[in-house]
């Protein structure tokens, strides 16, 4: 507050502007007290006017602009005069703003730091469960699947980053997708994108919830295992040897419509556990005390004001994510490839190449491709805009191939015989046993990088459902609690009732891509092209073709 009592010209602040351009005054360190309010600023309304101390701090900016005519510097303006960066406004004689958007090149990417930004985004639980919806599909109907997803989904997205560039006279520069909705579709389009973006997010924490229980589950059993000499080789129904693949619960109709049955063996095994089932057994329950457990560890994550101490940890996932792939390369390779290609009759050990499961693939694929609500935001940061279609382009395929390789290698390296393909779990890593030492790193580095992502999905929802019931992203500490109890009740629930991540996965992914990759796309690429009068017809029945596509993925998902 000192440099606001300073004279407007003192012989400090002109000798310090005689060794610098005044250019340099904009530095963001230095205290201005120039403020325009939000409701100030020109939005929806036209005639909202800025406030009076912006006027006069703008008038105080024009008098020194006069005194700098001349080439002499000492007239500069102070730095209390100058706004910051981000706080320039443009006036018009009647006196309203409009925001200036700066352009700083030092912040942006190059193409290849943008291309693995989206790779990383788009890379997460979905890829544990692309072997098993390649069991759903069958073997050459999934991988057909995939690409052909991939590809519509890439085209969705392309579509959404376009989207703000085809109005015209409006600045859309800080648009996202929800802005485009409300600008077409208005208050209904802007609350419904909101509300699939909810599904998306929040199916996303549930998933997150069942994951780390499982994951925080075989960690404790392998310590146990391994500190108290326990061997469960023998209670696992599953192949012998070093690469032990189990089949936890085994499915003794071959070519069953993938429902869970449990073979005489099994039963018989897990009726004679020896585990200590009266200490250790009873209170580390992978359904009825793990869900519980974690309410004590991410209920206060979940409530910190802000998440940005979460969001140095993003790293984890891509280190998981590079780890998966070399676990996986190294158990194919020992394991070896067992395929025997059945088009549609069943077999004992194998699965069709066609099955009519496939919509389970494509609800998951509907998740595992989803970066539409947030791909503008991640484009933004590319250094050469022109470059936007290639590098989304480039990242697609990248996501593509590994979705491909790690659901190709672990599909086709289960070994049947002895096991069924239909034993492939919705977590691959469930295939392996607990006291396998690959995989419980593998689960402890996606256990600690889900506590670490879990408050930042949990802090995206609260931003924006807090900001647009209430205005405020922090509206109170209860509001906040009161909202993330019911985030944490739904994860509870699932991981106690319904631990599949497949389905959870597949439904909440049909669901906000019937929204926000299929009606919402399609319908702005119409309307835009209908009112610049370059509609074709193949166009619009191809695009309807997406929304007629996009429902029948959610209704197909209730029938398989």
């Amino acid at each position: 507050m000192e440099d606001d009592n300073r004279p407007l010209l003192s012989s400090e602040q002109t000798e310090s502007q005689s060794h610098r351009g005044s250019t340099d005054s904009l530095d963001v360190k230095a205290k201005r007290p120039f403020h325009v309010e939000p409701r100030n600023i020109i939005g929806d309304d036209p005639q909202e006017r800025v406030s009076a101390e912006a006027a006069i701090l703008n008038s105080r900016v024009h008098y020194y602009g006069r005194l700098t005519g001349s080439s002499d510097r000492l007239l500069s303006p102070p730095n209390h005069v100058i706004p910051r960066p981000e706080e320039i406004y443009v006036y018009s004689p009647l006196g309203m703003a409009f925001k200036v958007k700066g352009s700083d090149d030092t912040s942006k990417n190059p193409s290849i730091v943008t291309i693995f930004a989206i790779w990383n985004t788009m890379m997460g639980t979905s890829i544990l469960s692309i072997p098993w919806g390649i069991k759903q599909a069958g073997f050459t109907l999934g991988i057909l699947i995939i690409v052909f997803l991939g590809l519509l989904m890439l085209y969705c997205c392309y579509v959404v980053l376009k989207s703000p560039k085809a109005i015209p006279y409006v600045d859309t520069s800080d648009w996202e997708f929800p802005d485009v909705c409300r600008y077409y579709f208005g208050k209904f389009g802007q609350w419904s994108s909101l509300v699939f973006s909810m599904v998306s997010l929040i199916g996303a924490m549930v998933v997150y919830w069942v994951l780390m229980s499982n994951f925080l589950y075989n960690t404790g059993q392998f310590i146990y295992n391994y500190a108290h000499n326990v061997n469960t080789s023998d209670l696992e129904y599953g192949t012998n040897g070093s690469e032990k693949v189990i089949c936890p619960y085994p499915n003794i109709e071959p070519g069953g419509n993938g429902s869970i049955t449990m073979s005489p063996l099994f039963i018989s095994s897990v009726g004679n556990e020896t585990l200590d089932s009266t200490s250790f057994g009873h209170w580390w329950s992978k359904t009825n005390t793990i869900p519980l457990y974690l309410i004590v560890l991410l209920l206060p994550l979940l409530c910190f004001r802000s998440a940005s101490f979460f969001a140095r940890f993003t790293f984890l996932g891509t280190i998981s994510v590079i780890y998966l792939i070399v676990l996986v390369t190294i158990k194919s390779v020992r394991l070896g490839f067992h395929l025997e290609f059945h088009w549609f009759d069943t077999s004992t050990f194998f699965v069709p190449e066609l099955r009519l499961l496939f919509p389970q693939l494509t609800g998951v694929l509907t998740l595992a491709f989803f970066i539409h609500n947030c791909i503008i935001t991640l484009m933004k940061s590319n250094k050469n805009q022109e470059n936007n279609v290639r590098d989304l382009s480039v990242a697609y395929l990248l996501v593509g191939l590994t979705y491909l390789y790690v659901g190709v290698l672990i599909f086709a390296s289960f070994p049947s015989p002895p096991l069924l393909k239909d034993c492939i779990e919705p977590n691959f890593l469930d295939n392996y046993p607990s006291n396998d030492v690959m995989v419980f790193v593998a689960r402890t580095f996606l256990l600690f990088q889900m506590i670490t992502v879990y408050p930042l999905l949990g802090y995206l929802v609260r931003v924006q459902i807090m900001g647009q019931v209430f205005g405020n992203n922090y509206p109170s500490f209860f509001h906040i609690l009161a909202l993330n109890i019911v985030i944490v009740g739904a994860g509870v629930l699932m991981a106690k009732f319904y631990p599949n991540i497949g389905s959870i996965i597949r439904f909440s992914g049909a669901t906000c891509g019937l929204a926000l990759v299929f009606i919402f796309p399609a319908l702005v690429h119409m309307i835009s092209k209908k009112r610049q009068g370059t509609l074709s017809w193949p166009s619009a029945v191809f695009h309807s073709f997406l929304i007629l596509l996009g429902l029948a993925n959610l209704v197909a998902q209730f029938f398989v």
